[in-house]
């Protein structure tokens, strides 16, 4: 791998290991980010260095966070994997969490007194929930085809 390619790749897993992603699964998806092609398993492992089983789990989160694509391959048991998505799915997961929390944030509002303690879950509350405003409006208009 070249310098400037390393650099991107490890630079990718050091982004998401700070939102609490192994580094393997930050880097895993940098390289896909770079392939022109699907890559096999082994084709990670090999261009990364990690384990048969560092792949694997990356693979899995990538794809339930949606920015990944398994591709099952006919006859086979073999898989490829391509980067899907980008930021805009990890943001809509992202999102999807924040509402869970909502939600289960909002349950709490009637345990509490009138109070210090109220007070500070309704801000949360609103912190989350204006995260999620903003960040699908955000989207909506990334979306949204250029004007001509």
């Amino acid at each position: 791998m070249s310098g400037a390619r390393e650099e991107f790749v490890a630079s990718v897993g050091d982004l998401l290991a700070s939102w609490n992603l192994p580094h393997a699964t930050g880097r895993t998806y940098g390289l896909l980010l770079l392939s022109a092609e699907p890559l096999s398993h082994d084709q990670i492992s090999a261009e990364l260095g990690l384990s048969k089983g560092a792949v694997s789990t990356a693979v899995r989160q990538l794809d339930s966070w949606g920015l990944a694509r398994v591709i099952p391959q006919a006859g086979s048991r073999r898989l490829l994997v391509e980067a899907a998505g980008g930021i805009e799915s990890l943001l809509e997961a992202s999102h999807a969490r924040a509402r869970t929390l909502i939600e289960a944030l909002r349950k709490g509002e009637g345990l509490v007194e009138p109070g210090p303690a109220h007070e500070r879950l309704l801000d949360v509350v609103g912190l989350f929930t204006a995260y999620v405003d903003v960040g699908e409006k955000m989207i909506k208009a990334h979306r949204r085809p250029p004007a001509r």
